[in-house]
């Protein structure tokens, strides 16, 4: 009877429970090599009339704040060169927040999804402090989909043109990814 009874719990601990239980596969990286990818290209914005890229959403209402504290939402084409009227290789979405006591830092989230050739599908991710008056800046780049997955780099900006209603950047984007 001992013996039984010893089998019969020797058997249950054995059999594997077949539903409830957590599943996690771990994968070892280092099979897979990083990759290191240039990028340049032009962002258009239009601000205000036909073509409008830049639409402002959500503004403080008070006097104490200044004209910053907005929220601007985006979707402007991405160029292979500074001229309005180069290939379009893709667009820009997301979000400017004009957070401080002026207009000259955005909080910017961009997302900069590709069209063309061997990237179209792809995009990569940029969250980061825009000093917008500034003409050469960096952003962050914190992710990416498609040929960009698990994305980390830097973009360099560079203001080509500014005026009251549009503007041209040139985009250097050094993307790390798998």
């Amino acid at each position: 009877m001992e013996r039984t009874m010893i089998l019969c719990w020797f058997l249950l601990l054995c059999i594997p429970v077949a539903y409830g239980g957590y599943y996690s596969k771990t994968e070892s990286l280092v099979s897979h090599l990083r990759k290191v990818t240039n990028l340049r290209f032009f962002f258009h914005g239009i601000l205000g009339g036909e073509n409008t890229t830049a639409v402002t959403v959500a503004s403080a209402n008070s006097s104490l704040l200044g004209p910053s504290n907005s929220i601007v939402v985006d979707h402007a084409p991405l160029t292979v060169g500074p001229e309005p009227t180069s290939k379009t290789i893709g667009n820009a979405q997301g979000l400017e927040v004009f957070a401080g006591r002026d207009t000259t830092t955005v909080v910017v989230y961009l997302d900069f999804g590709f069209t063309e050739g061997e990237l179209n599908g792809s995009s990569i991710s940029v969250f980061s402090r825009n000093p917008a008056t500034e003409t050469e800046r960096e952003l962050a780049v914190i992710g990416g989909r498609g040929k960009f997955k698990l994305a980390e780099g830097y973009a360099l900006l560079k203001t080509i043109f500014i005026s009251n209603t549009s503007l041209v950047v040139e985009y250097n984007v050094t993307v790390i990814h798998y």
